[in-house]
Parts: structure tokens; C-alpha cells; sequence
């Protein structure tokens, strides 16, 4: 099937009689006629279910139709999508061990990996996703486990040369994860040009109505941990905690990592996403391909307007020809990037909260990439934690406005932008 049509009809095939839409399983346990096959559950031995703390039939659907979206072997849902980053890492990474990522990312991840992870032992090298191969190759460290980064920057928008990363992190022996968010597994599948695991917060355009939070974790089923079975023993070695599972062995290179993750991170951290959110994510797949058709072409329209505008400082829309890193979206995004619009004010930080302020249709949120525009100054929110040498290397400055457009019409987000700079 298209991925149009995956993305109605993905993850769920009813049988005659059965409910055409996902069922919303709202139940915290599964009743079992005997304590021994429960034991099965329990020992991994078998599939099924027992505690929605570990896994749930509704998000499982879900889960399923967003692997098929990507590409992808196996997928789960997570409470959000910073617990999505944090699972796809944690469960190879750990105390003692490495990571290098890219310096552009989301600030809240960037906060997850150089603070909060880093106070639990791992260490993270942040590299310009620009740098040279001698830079990224310098990057690596004998206790390195993965590479991280995101296709299209938040909110730098800056486009991540996947392959290159890709082919720097299988040298080393080590996978690549990448965050879809902002392209989504319709305009960018990270798997077909190398990545192993995607991570994405179905928060955004996957939801798309600002109403669910959640995350999703994607694994390729691609990367051979026994052939590096000594940097990744959590996943090669007995797990003495499910009486000496191997998960490499016995679930294979397309389930290993996702059932590691369920049966270790998922039963101990307990960041599920809830049915009832994943039935919301369910109806946001459903017309996420005609919703992103408008999101792009509103984020078009408006970067074009931006760009020629007296009092924009600079625009970043890799939509534009103008734009540093149109050349590498047209490989990796040919049908369109996101619509999330970067720009900077003329005046800097002052006239950008003011400009904000004036606008009507366009909301200051703390989100982004649903239905409704909306806009946040990230200096002062979103990335107010990093100093001014990090905002710099994240590709964030003080008068940078991150718009996202909404599917409302273009002109109308066009004549809010025009009143607000009047007001000026």
C-alpha cells in the first residue's frame, strides 16, 4: 500500500464482526484462568498481556501502524516524546558508556542528554551537524553506543545528512537514532538511507490537534547487535531479571531492541502512553497525510513572504532554493519538509516577544506542529536552560521566532503577520 492508505488502514485489520475503528482497551490488568500461564507472560515465553504498565493492545496498534509508516520491524509508545529519546538511548547506553549527537536538536533533549543523563553516568559529545568528517570521526570514543540526531531540526531546522551519519556510526560499530518529528514518516523515511532506530513525539503532527502526548520508538530491525556483541551485552548476554533471556538470540535483530525496551525500561520506568491517547494518535494518522499537504504549503507560502519582508532579519525554511539546506531536503524530503517556519526580527529579542504579542491568529504555545498556528520566542523557553555559547551552537538566536503553521488559509496567516509587524 501507499503510505496514504497505510496510514488509514496501518496496524489494524479487523475480522468479520469485529470493530472497524481501534478499540480503546482502558484496562490496567488482563485476568488469566491459571498463575502458570501468566508465568509464561512473565518469563517472555509467550505474547500476550497482563499489566498495561508494559504494554497494551491499543497502543500496539497504533504502535504497529507507525512501523509500517516508517519501515520499520517493531515500534512502542511511550508516554511522550522525550521518554521516547530517552528509551531509544537508555537501553544500550549506560553508566560508563558514550554517545555522540548532534548539537542542533530539541532543547529539551539536549537538557535530557547533557544533564539528566550525564548525572547517570553517560557521557555525551555534541558535534555541528556540519563538521567535518575529521570532527565527527574525533567525536568517537572506544565506549561510544550510538549516534543521535534529528532529520529536520528543532527549531533550527537545520536537515541532518543522514547517510554520512549513518555510514560514521556503522564504522565505529554503533547505531544510528534519529528523531522524524517534524517530517514525519511521510515525507522522510530515516530508515531507507541507514538510520536503525526512529524516535518520534506523536505529540505533534502524528496527534496533530494538540490533544495527546505521547512518543513512539521505531526500530528497524536492521542493526546485528550479536555482530557487536560485545558493546551491547544488555542485549547479547543473559538477562538474569527474565531467567537468562538473550534477547539478540531469541527474539531475533527484528524484535530484540523493542522487546528489551518494553520488558525492562517499560516495566521499571512505567512511561506508558495511555490507551485512550493512543486511540487520539490513531484518528491523527488517519488524515495525517492530507493535513501535512496544508501544513507545507502554508509553511511555503509564508517563508516566501518572510523572506522578502523589511523587517524579517533572515528566514530558514528548507522549502526555499535560498535556503543553505534545500539541496539536501530535495534528497531526503522531496515532497516537502514540515510547516515549521524559522525566522529571525529585525531588532533582536525585544521586538521579537513584541511582534509575538501582536499577533491574533497565531497562538504563543509551548507546542507546535498541529492544526492551529502557533509561535514561541525558544530563547527564553524552550531553551532558556542553555547558555549563549549552546544557543549558538544549536543554531538559535535571540531574535529567532519559530512559526508553526497551522491548516488554516494561508492568506489569513499572512494578514496576522502583516498587522503585527505594523504594530511594530
Amino acid at each position: 500500500m501507499s503510505l496514504d492508505t497505510t496510514a488509514v488502514h496501518g496496524g489494524y485489520h479487523p475480522g468479520n464482526g469485529e470493530p472497524r475503528q481501534v478499540p480503546i482497551y482502558q484496562s490496567t490488568t488482563w485476568r488469566y484462568e491459571s498463575s502458570a500461564e501468566m508465568g509464561k507472560l512473565f518469563d517472555l515465553e509467550k505474547s500476550g498481556y497482563f499489566y498495561t504498565r508494559l504494554a497494551n493492545p491499543t497502543n500496539d496498534t497504533v504502535a504497529a501502524k507507525i512501523a509500517e509508516l516508517e519501515g520499520g520491524s517493531a515500534a512502542m509508545l511511550t508516554s511522550s516524546g522525550q521518554a521516547a529519546n530517552f528509551f531509544a538511548v537508555f537501553n544500550i547506553a549506560s553508566s560508563g558508556d558514550h554517545v555522540v549527537a548532534a548539537s542542533t536538536i530539541y532543547g529539551g533533549t539536549y537538557n535530557l542528554f547533557a544533564v539528566t543523563m550525564k548525572r547517570m553516568g553517560i557521557d555525551f559529545t555534541f558535534v555541528d551537524p556540519e563538521c567535518s568528517d575529521e570532527e565527527l570521526e574525533s567525536a568517537f570514543r572506544p565506549n561510544t553506543k550510538c549516534v543521535f540526531g534529528e532529520t529536520l531540526a528543532n527549531p533550527a531546522l537545520v536537515v541532518l545528512d543522514i547517510e554520512r551519519f549513518a555510514h560514521a556510526a556503522h564504522s565505529h560499530g554503533v547505531p544510528l537514532i534519529v528523531d522524524n518529528t517534524f517530517p514525519t514518516p511521510l515525507h522522510c523515511r530515516p530508515i531507507e538511507w541507514g538510520a536503525d532506530i526512529v524516535t518520534h513525539s506523536t505529540t505533534k503532527y502524528m496527534d496533530g490537534h494538540g490533544a495527546s502526548v505521547g512518543g513512539a520508538i521505531v526500530d528497524s530491525g536492521n542493526f546485528d547487535w550479536m555482530a557487536h556483541a560485545d558493546k551491547f551485552p544488555g542485549l547479547t548476554e543473559p538477562d538474569d531479571s527474565y531467567h537468562g533471556v538473550v534477547y539478540a538470540k531469541d527474539f531475533g535483530l527484528e524484535a530484540a531492541f523493542i522487546t528489551k525496551a518494553t520488558a525492562q525500561l517499560m516495566r521499571d520506568f512505567g512511561a506508558i502512553q495511555s490507551p485512550q491517547n493512543a486511540f487520539y494518535v490513531s484518528l491523527g494518522l488517519e488524515s495525517l497525510h492530507l493535513r501535512m499537504e496544508r501544513h507545507i504549503e502554508n509553511a511555503q507560502k509564508v517563508a516566501e513572504y518572510l523572506e522578502g519582508h523589511e523587517k524579517v532579519a533572515w528566514v530558514r525554511y528548507p522549502g526555499l532554493k535560498s535556503d543553505q539546506y534545500y539541496e539536501r531536503a530535495q534528497k531526503y524530503m522531496p515532497n516537502g519538509t514540515c510547516g515549521v517556519v524559522s525566522f529571525g526580527v529585525e531588532g533582536g529579542r525585544e521586538k521579537a516577544e513584541k511582534f509575538m504579542g501582536k499577533l491574533k491568529v497565531a497562538q504563543i504555545a509551548t507546542h507546535v506542529a498541529d492544526a492551529r498556528t502557533c509561535c514561541l520566542h525558544p530563547a527564553s523557553s524552550t531553551h532558556r536552560q542553555m547558555s549563549d555559547d549552546e544557543l549558538v551552537a544549536a543554531g538559535i538566536s535571540p531574535d529567532l521566532v519559530r512559526l508553526s503553521c497551522g491548516i488554516e488559509s494561508a492568506d489569513d496567516l499572512i494578514s496576522d503577520i502583516e498587522q503585527a509587524f505594523a504594530s511594530i
